[in-house]
């Protein structure tokens, strides 16, 4: 017993010591452990902030809400201010106006004047082509311009609807030149020597856009001065032939120009190009070797309202269309817009588009469906539409509106669609009144040509600054 007392106790000692000695190599972090002589370390500081954060501010929407608790003027008021319009003597001796205001939040009509007669609208038409698009096709639309193989040596450029391209390098910073035929050649080249084609026959496809490329009812002076160009499935930045002027030379025929512009991108990119480009079409299921695309279609149609650039509207047109399954022609263009807006709410039964752009003679629009669209615009219930009234110009500050009420008080709170014709003026938009309340107003004025252009807008202008200083609460 004596001796396996011992040897217990032998055993429990070697067991302490060799314990005690990994504690202590613990203590001194030469055997792992949670033992340690190191001294306690401070707390840890809190996670730095980046210098610069700083909490986001409020999104503050483009177009905000309405005060439900602002009054809404009275019809009396308004109603003379209406009146008064319609006698200026800035208008000629033989003016004829259509004029309606209603109240944005209630949609109330509060006064108007012979607002159901059909008037020529001139470009307060392209709230047609506007709120057409919008509000029926998908806000990522874009327009893709492709270059596929054709048969033998040759390549084809087809073009799908983008009369903005840029000549060299596309700019993801613009909207006109948004997308370059540079890129797109060059992109091609790498496909074409990846299979060892170095030299090509280039043809151009402009078929998807079908009909005249001008519109019947358009001036020789409207081409000549720069104000359309022949609509063409693609272009280079609305086939101008002249940069920095409001409206430049444009290209008789834009395919052709563009075409030609591309195979002299080609053969920077080394790619031997034969002949002279010529039209013919793609053919079926052909390889895509590359393509570009356009600015989105709220972008497009952002461009088309804050400049009235009649071209990139009847582009709009075509598109819309398309999804409908109709031709992408003049006549196509003009009905798919108004069966999309009428499907929309819109009362069109007096409706007439001689084109989408509102520069052909023979369009009839009444006030009151011009009303409807700008109502459609700033409905909250239809988001997909409010693109359009935030684009729309701002008086003193953008677009075609930008040299206007720049001594006005309504400057900064007139949101409208401006449109001029030689003999016809037009404004429809909203303005802010004194109180805060939102006012819808659409004016419509048929003029002597010979009265001018400036008094009848000077008029018009002056009616839209009297409705923001009315309050006319009563």
């Amino acid at each position: 017993m004596a001796t396996g007392a011992r040897v217990v106790g032998t055993t429990m000692l070697v067991l302490v010591l060799g314990l005690g000695g990994y504690v202590a190599a613990d203590a001194y972090d030469v055997a792992p452990g949670f033992v340690t002589l190191d001294p306690v370390p401070a707390e840890a500081a809190p996670f730095p902030s980046a210098p610069a954060a700083a909490a986001p501010p409020d999104v503050v929407p483009a177009l905000g809400d309405l005060d439900e608790q602002v009054p809404e003027p009275a019809s009396d008021p308004v109603a003379t201010l209406v009146d008064k319009l319609a006698n200026d003597s800035r208008l000629g001796k033989n003016g004829a106006t259509g004029v309606v205001v209603a109240d944005q939040l209630t949609g109330e009509v509060i006064a108007e004047r012979r607002s159901t007669a059909p008037r020529e609208p001139a470009s307060t038409a392209k709230l047609v082509t506007a709120v057409a698009a919008l509000g029926t096709l998908d806000a990522t639309t874009t327009l893709t311009t492709s270059v596929v193989r054709g048969s033998g040596d040759q390549v084809v450029l087809v073009g799908g609807g983008d009369m903005m391209l840029a000549p060299d390098a596309g700019d993801a910073a613009v909207v006109n030149g948004r997308a370059g035929l540079g890129d797109l050649a060059r992109a091609a080249a790498k496909q074409l020597k990846l299979v060892g084609l170095t030299t090509v026959t280039l043809r151009v496809d402009d078929t998807l856009f079908t009909g005249p490329r001008t519109s019947p009812g358009w001036d020789e002076g409207d081409l000549n001065m720069g104000y359309v160009a022949p609509v063409t499935a693609l272009a280079v930045k609305i086939a101008a032939t002249k940069e920095g002027v409001p409206y430049p030379p444009r290209s008789a025929d834009p395919t052709i120009a563009a075409a030609k512009i591309f195979a002299q991108r080609l053969t920077e990119a080394g790619i031997t190009v034969t002949g002279d480009p010529a039209r013919a079409a793609a053919p079926a299921g052909a390889t895509v070797l590359a393509n570009v695309s356009s600015a989105p279609l709220p972008e497009l149609v952002h461009f088309f309202l804050e400049d009235s650039d009649n071209t990139i509207t009847e582009v709009v047109s075509r598109v819309v269309a398309l999804d409908q399954r109709l031709p992408a022609s003049f006549e196509g263009g003009t009905q798919a817009v108004l069966r999309a807006v009428t499907r929309l709410g819109v009362d069109t039964k007096d409706a007439v588009l001689a084109d989408a752009s509102g520069l052909a003679e023979g369009s009839l629009l009444t006030p009151l469906t011009l009303l409807d669209l700008v109502e459609l615009v700033v409905d909250p219930a239809h988001p997909e539409l409010r693109s359009i009234a935030a684009g729309m110009p701002i008086g003193g500050l953008t677009g075609t509106l930008g040299d206007r009420y720049l001594s006005s008080d309504a400057r900064g709170l007139v949101r409208a669609k401006t449109g001029s014709l030689s003999g016809v003026k037009g404004l429809a938009g909203t303005v802010v009144d004194d109180n805060g309340r939102q006012l819808v107003f659409v004016v419509l004025v048929k003029h002597e040509k010979e009265t001018g252009p400036f008094g009848p807008r000077q008029a018009i202008d002056e009616f839209v600054t009297n409705l923001h200083a009315c309050g006319c609460t009563g």
